[in-house]
């Protein structure tokens, strides 16, 4: 059986399972988030009854993060209908922006945009904050209202987004009906070379197959190049395995995994025993093919779908309106630190937002110093608008006040997120660029696309 397979296996009770079954599974985790929750919430109760209990009140984990700071007094309502089931319910992973239990939550726009609006709670940007929070361990089934769940795949887990109906479900009976997925293989070798990152591997993959190309099917990525990347590589990979229609994007566990999986969990307190699993050596996939990862340059997917690839020193003459750096795929620590490596010592040309994906990363960028200064303020003195609002912010959008927005038609952005859907980062007449974040840092540099290789030393 191929990783996924295995897991389903295990979930379902079943010694054996293969592509096309459909089989019963157990949930270990149920995610979701203000803008599904409240949606989620509506469907339990109905099916349930207002009364019921959640299944199990330990392995529900809801984490606002979309529609957060806005003066959207409908968004801001939603955090409240969280809050309120969250504590008649009794759940202990409710990652609130304030602090006060029975308050209401209301962004305060005379505040601005940029400085801290946010209680000691709030954990930002869902699928970077379950890892960081200790919420995912290998071998394990993670559901989430969110279609970038699968970025957990990172961790060894099957991963997946579903609906408010179906999480309704899981919230009552901690189980769902899967069909098994085909699997896809991505076998990694060699090494990435020096202004290529992980982003370019997923854009290359992506570009190979399309942006439908891996529907309702696994991506099992392995090999010795997987196992030379970092956690946070694995996740930007993972992560954008539905900008392939992926079922779910799935790694292999090694120590890396284990080495962050047993710092977490201890250090937030959660489940700290776990089962990965193994590759077997006679696995089945649909399709099969080898990336060699030193080969790969610096990547761009192009308005208005994830597949249309291009390389980045082959664009060099379209003009730019905007930069952005951000979101679960391109908002981490490291991220941000390959951005500052390329525009350190100098500013940037056109409009460049910066927001990191989780209040742990604001805080790293604030303390991590380069010869005396924190990287925060070389991004700042760089031009760069930089949040400490951790959160979605406009990587899908959102409400016109939302910090990033594009309001305006015809502008186009290069931006380190994962989804270029045309109104994806707000006007449906905009235009947006997908890139890694040290491409988005050379383009935002020269206004135009820039391969960022041409700005390290």
């Amino acid at each position: 059986m191929t990783l996924t397979e295995k897991i389903l296996a295990r979930a379902a009770g079943e010694t054996e399972v293969n592509a096309g079954d459909n089989v019963w599974v157990n949930a270990d985790l149920l995610m979701t988030h203000d803008v599904c929750g409240p949606g989620t919430i509506g469907v339990f109760k109905r099916e349930f009854g207002e009364d019921a209990r959640v299944w199990d009140a330990n392995k529900i984990v809801i984490i606002p993060d979309h529609y957060i700071f806005t003066s959207d007094s409908l968004s801001n309502r939603n955090v409240d209908i969280l809050r309120e089931f969250a504590k008649a319910q009794g759940l202990q992973y409710f990652y609130d922006v304030i602090d006060d239990e029975d308050g209401k939550w209301k962004f305060d726009a005379s505040q601005g945009l940029l400085k801290r609006q946010y209680g000691s709670r709030y954990a930002g940007v869902c699928h970077t904050a379950l890892p960081q929070k200790g919420h995912l361990r290998p071998g394990e089934i993670l559901f989430g209202t969110d279609s970038h769940t699968c970025m957990a795949g990172a961790f060894n887990q099957f991963a997946t987004g579903i609906g408010n109906t179906d999480a309704g479900f899981v919230m009552g009976t901690g189980k769902l009906l899967i069909k098994v997925p085909e699997t896809m293989h991505f076998r990694l070798e060699g090494e990435l070379q020096p202004g290529v990152m992980a982003k370019d591997i997923i854009l290359h993959a992506i570009g190979e197959i399309g942006f439908d190309g891996a529907t309702y099917r696994a991506m099992q990525f392995d090999g010795p190049g997987a196992a030379g990347l970092s956690m946070d590589d694995r996740m930007t990979v993972a992560n954008m395995a539905i900008e392939a229609g992926g079922k779910n994007g799935i790694f292999e566990y090694d120590d890396k995994t284990g080495a962050m999986v047993d710092e977490r969990t201890k250090l937030n307190g959660t489940k700290s025993d776990y089962d990965p699993v193994e590759r077997d050596s006679d696995e089945t996939f649909v399709y099969d093919t080898t990336i060699d990862l030193g080969a790969l340059e610096p990547t761009v997917a192009c308005h208005p779908d994830p597949g249309q690839r291009k390389l980045a020193r082959e664009m060099t003459g379209m003009k730019l309106d905007r930069a952005y750096i951000g979101s679960c795929t391109g908002g981490k620590t490291s991220d941000f630190l390959a951005f500052a490596e390329v525009v350190r010592g100098q500013e940037v040309c056109i409009d460049t937002f910066g927001v990191p994906a989780t209040p742990e990363i604001v805080h790293d960028l604030q303390t991590t110093e380069w010869d005396g200064k924190s990287v925060w303020s070389i991004l700042t003195d760089a031009g760069v608008r930089m949040t400490e609002n951790a959160g979605c912010s406009a990587c899908l959008g959102g409400p016109v006040d939302t910090f990033g927005r594009m309001n305006e038609g015809g502008q186009k952005c290069i931006s380190a997120t994962n989804r270029n859907f045309p109104g994806r980062m707000g006007s449906k007449e905009s235009e947006v660029y997908l890139a890694s974040p040290a491409t988005v840092a050379a383009s935002a540099l020269a206004g135009h696309v820039a391969d960022p290789r041409d700005y390290l030393n």
